[in-house]
């Protein structure tokens, strides 16, 4: 087992031969059933779209990160270096969205889209199905919607507000995700007060 920042790191369990994933636009596309349900099913990496999963840029470079999938373009595999530099070419957030989507992963968070929500993430505790079946508990809701910046960026009150105002619609916190030159990452939360 490894720490983080005292926090445990999680990892999925897979056989030598890993999962393969196909770059088509903007994601990566699991194709094989049988490699898509052992990438969702322990951590809930992707969505479906009808058969096959769809992982994200950043899910996709994470897993790759950790030699859990293999990528391929036009029947060439990616080395890390190829998926990063095309990654970055397609999302000009990639790197420090990767840098705070990684730190919380490997913190044992899961982490989703936030896309519906203005941000880049919405984020769910350790340990919580976000997918169960049935009436949702308190703990399964989204706890915190995150937005990863580089320390350089600048910020408006209203873009600021605005996005406190969508967390607080659906009782979750907004975090700031500043990414450091180091890719170090320091999140900050802005809170709403009313007199």
């Amino acid at each position: 087992m490894c720490t983080v920042k005292k926090f445990p790191c999680v990892f999925l369990s897979m056989p030598d031969e890993k999962p393969e994933g196909f770059f088509v636009d903007s994601r990566v596309i699991v194709r094989d059933e049988e490699d898509a349900e052992k990438i969702y099913s322990e951590n809930y990496y992707g969505k479906y779209n009808e058969d096959t999963l769809e992982l994200s840029l950043v899910e996709a470079y994470h897993l790759m990160d950790r030699e859990l999938l293999e990528v391929s373009n036009d029947g060439e595999k990616f080395s890390k270096d190829d998926a990063f530099q095309v990654f970055s070419e397609k999302d000009e957030e990639f790197y420090h969205k990767l840098q705070a989507y990684s730190d919380l992963r490997e913190r044992g968070f899961i982490v989703k889209t936030g896309f519906k929500f203005g941000a880049h993430f919405r984020v769910y505790p350790r340990g919580v199905n976000p997918y169960e079946e049935g009436p949702k508990k308190q703990k399964q809701h989204t706890k915190w919607i995150v937005h990863a910046v580089p320390e350089n960026e600048s910020l408006s009150f209203s873009e600021m507000s605005r996005a406190v105002r969508l967390a607080q619609n659906i009782r979750a916190t907004m975090l700031w995700a500043v990414v450091d030159s180091e890719s170090g990452v320091t999140y900050y939360e802005v809170d709403r007060l009313t007199p």
